[in-house]
């Protein structure tokens, strides 16, 4: 077969991640298994594995679905998941999304309940001091579902007790995923508007451990904390103990009973307040309706439906090219703190105070080589100046003269033989300590005698 009818390994990932992205069974997966090989990673990206008896998926759970979690995950945990089966293009091998994730068992939400509440105590949010509440409040923000017994107990009290106060209902659901998650933004909407209301009341009716669990969730928790108003809790009937009443200001047995505590006592009704608080819950109610017939026809897009997949790849590719860019970095630093040590090393051999006091010595001798050869040559100097002075001296006129002889000239010249005298002649005679004027009386020829020769010699 011709080269150009293979595959590359590239096209067939893509190839079988595409079946594996389309395949309408393995888009929403529900597994039950034992969390494996879990550590937990800073930036909120989760990769770990899940088991059974027999077999073992890989899995990644990105940082927004992690952090929905409303326990805290741990090594060997059976849980139950949720997810989609897709496949990881760069290595080829087959993984599991997750979406959500849940404990197995009443024995797994207790234990999830007992890590919030010892999270919380530890951080004294349970010890707090309790905020007071208003004697006679004028605005009040009930926090539960729209629609149930509870609503109605909570504003017939008030209607009954206290009808001159303001009752503002944010309506949420009580029970399910997103519960939680309205609860909170309830929370957020009422801090908006903290100079609106005297206090808070977040009510639900009795359940079970699961029906209540939106109210043992981390995130409720800390919107109630973080409320700058008092809040009264009543959750449940009165054996029920939730995070969120452990947190609140004050716990009311029923949502009755909170009313009650809220308010003082009144005798007037406030049916028309209720009437438009029932329109405004269909009013919005409808709203909502038609907005998710919006999105529901929206949502049958496949890009639309799962937009996350998108980049799932791209977030793993860049997991592992941080992992090995510090892997890289530890090694640069590693060989760079080498070649100091051994640049260290080499410094203390060539220690400059050994060079330095060479130098000098090689300096002091250059001198004292120096002053000996001034002192030689200056020696030699004088030696030779003497020397020539005592031949300068020998030669000297003068000292001819001092031994008896005498210059004769006759004018400017120099009388040097008898031939140039005549009788009668002026002369100049030149003597060791003067001159004399004579006249030429005679001339007698002749030559000097043996000793004045030898004079003249000496």
């Amino acid at each position: 077969m011709a080269p150009e009818n293979y595959l590359t390994i590239s096209q067939l990932s893509t190839y079988l991640k595409r079946k594996f992205d389309l395949d309408p069974y393995l888009r929403k997966v529900f597994v039950v298994g034992e969390v494996s090989n879990f550590r937990k990673r800073p930036n909120g990206h989760q990769y770990f594995s899940l088991k059974d008896e027999h077999s073992r998926i890989s899995v990644v759970m990105f940082k927004s679905a992690f952090n929905r979690l409303p326990f805290d995950l741990e090594e060997g945990m059976k849980v139950l998941a949720t997810g989609s089966v897709t496949l990881y293009e760069p290595s080829g091998n087959y993984q599991m999304v997750l979406e959500s994730l849940e404990p197995e068992g009443l024995g797994a939400l207790y234990q999830a309940m007992e890590q919030l509440k010892a999270k919380l105590k530890a951080e004294g949010l349970l010890d707090r001091p309790r905020r007071p509440l208003p004697a006679y409040p004028k605005r009040i923000a009930v926090v539960t579902s729209p629609t149930g017994a509870v609503i109605r107990d909570i504003l017939t009290t008030i209607r009954r007790r206290y009808p001159i106060v303001q009752v503002t209902v944010f309506p949420t659901l009580v029970q399910g995923k997103q519960a939680a998650g309205q609860i909170a933004s309830a929370f957020r909407q009422i801090e908006e508007r903290a100079a609106d209301f005297d206090l808070v009341i977040v009510a639900r009716g009795g359940g079970s451990i699961e029906d209540l669990w939106p109210f043992n969730e981390e995130e409720v928790a800390r919107a109630i904390v973080a409320s700058s108003l008092p809040v009264i809790s009543s959750i449940g009937h009165e054996t029920d103990t939730t995070i969120a009443d452990l947190v609140a200001d004050l716990r009311a047995p029923t949502p009755t009973a909170a009313a009650e505590l809220a308010v003082p006592v009144l005798q007037e009704v406030l049916l028309n307040l209720y009437k438009y608080q029932e329109r405004l819950v269909l009013a919005i109610r409808s709203q909502v309706n038609q907005a998710k017939q919006r999105f529901s026809r929206s949502q049958q897009s496949y890009v639309l439906q799962e937009p996350q997949r998108l980049y799932q790849a791209y977030i793993q590719q860049l997991d592992l090219a941080n992992q090995r860019l510090e892997q890289a970095q530890d090694r640069y630093l590693t060989q760079q703190q080498q070649s100091l040590a051994q640049l260290k090393h080499r410094l203390t051999l060539q220690v400059p105070t050994r060079r330095i006091q060479a130098g000098q010595e090689a300096v002091q001798l250059a001198q004292r080589q120096l002053h000996q050869a001034k002192s030689h040559y200056f020696q030699a100097q004088s030696d030779h100046l003497a020397k020539q002075a005592g031949l300068l001296e020998a030669l000297s006129p003068l000292k001819i003269l001092a031994r008896g002889y005498a210059v004769v000239q006759e004018g400017d010249q120099l009388v040097r033989s008898i031939d140039q005298l005549s009788v009668g002649q002026t002369l100049d005679i030149q003597l060791r300590d003067g001159q004399a004027t004579a006249q030429v009386q005679a001339l007698q020829a002749g030559q000097l005698s043996s000793t004045n020769r030898n004079e003249e010699i000496e």
